[in-house]
């Protein structure tokens, strides 16, 4: 199964035909396609509409939040309280795009990094949140303890995670936050899932954490049920 979600869009109306298009492949194949929802929460209460529709209509989750994109500030706590509370009441996990600080710059690299990212947890930190791209490096300030204290509904996926990092980032976020913070993405169709995949098999994962990244946390946070993962031998 693949959860699919759609991108920050700044249109309303674009946004709808994409949520439908998701929405509909998921209710046509519902073994295969998980449904996220994109909206804006600069759009105020036509977001909330358009989430609570899509969310009527089959969606499990928000995502991907565009805050550059769509030119909202995550730092504002009240301007997205409504729209958080809603997401926090339906229990729908927010997949939110992270960026680094540092290193080479390429399409889509913007300035949601793990400094404005922390203002965003610790506003609403009982909403399910899922930083996309590693969180923009936010893992590796985990060693501070009054950073890691507030991961306790905070997630970090591996979209990307070849044009960004080497093999490595699977074992030193798992040493540092745990395989059970960690969601594999592949961010395609950018990235393939084999190359993400092929990042798993050259770190130095056991097979338990492998499980866990490679699905098991996503069937937690999304309430997915049977997991396909015994169909492949993931062990190093």
């Amino acid at each position: 199964m693949s959860i699919i979600a759609g991108i920050g869009w700044t249109n309303l109306e674009v946004a709808r035909q994409a949520n439908n298009y998701l929405l509909e492949e998921a209710r046509q194949n519902p073994t295969r396609f998980l449904p996220l929802c994109s909206v804006d929460p600069s759009w105020g209460t036509e977001s909330i509409n358009e989430l609570e529709r899509c969310v009527r209509l089959g969606a499990k989750g928000i995502g991907e939040l565009h805050p550059d994109t769509q030119n909202f500030d995550i730092t504002n706590k009240n301007s997205i309280a409504p729209f958080m509370e809603i997401a926090r009441d339906m229990e729908l996990p927010i997949l939110i795009h992270c960026s680094e600080p540092v290193g080479h710059m390429y399409s889509g690299k913007g300035a949601t990094s793990p400094g404005k990212l922390m203002e965003f947890i610790d506003s609403f930190p009982d909403n399910i949140i899922i930083c996309a791209h590693w969180g923009g490096g936010l893992p590796f300030y985990s060693l501070m303890p009054e950073i890691s204290q507030s991961f306790a509904n905070v997630y970090f996926d591996s979209a990307a995670s070849p044009l960004l990092y080497n093999s490595a980032v699977f074992d030193i976020t798992t040493r540092l936050v745990g395989a059970g913070k960690i969601l594999f993405a592949s961010d395609y169709p950018v990235v393939s899932p084999k190359k993400v995949l092929t990042q798993i098999e050259k770190s130095d994962l056991n097979t338990e954490q492998s499980r866990l990244i490679l699905g098991e946390n996503a069937n937690k946070i999304f309430g997915i049920g049977n997991s396909i993962l015994d169909t492949f031998n993931y062990s190093t």
